[in-house]
């Protein structure tokens, strides 16, 4: 089977951590049809209430969508979001780390439409659900 995938999970790790060191997460997987990364969770994601905070969910999903992105167009760091959307729908479990499963909906040439299903690990029920778009510069 032929594989339009411009990065391997194993390129995408050394990409983020030369490019990115910031970023703790895993990244899971990245397939032809999605990425799915794991972000452990400990005190310092949690806000009053005990809860996963929002900054922590939205950087997750920016992440994810970003490595179903480069998945496909090849490491181009200056790849950038220019909209974001979250939805809110579940507490996370403060006790489980946070899966993040990013597909694209559309591979423009500098437009790239994405979505990203947040999810605690183990649990079906969604977090929150984010439809973001990149800006790549041309190629």
């Amino acid at each position: 089977m032929t594989t339009t995938l411009k990065m391997t999970r194993e390129e995408m790790i050394e990409f983020l951590q030369r490019e990115f060191p910031q970023y703790v997460g895993e990244v899971c997987e990245v397939e032809e049809h999605h990425s799915l990364l794991r972000q452990p969770i400990n005190d310092s994601h949690l806000r009053p209430g005990g809860t996963v905070s929002g900054p922590t969910l939205m950087t997750l999903a920016d992440v994810a969508l970003y490595v179903a992105i480069l998945s496909k167009i090849g490491p181009v760091a200056l790849a950038v979001t220019t909209d974001f959307t979250i939805h809110f729908l579940n507490k996370p479990r403060s006790d489980r780390a946070i899966m993040a499963k990013a597909s694209l909906l559309k591979l423009g040439k500098r437009l790239v439409i994405g979505e990203v299903n947040l999810y605690s690990e183990g649990e079906a029920e969604s977090v929150a659900h984010v439809v973001a778009t990149y800006s790549v510069p041309p190629r």
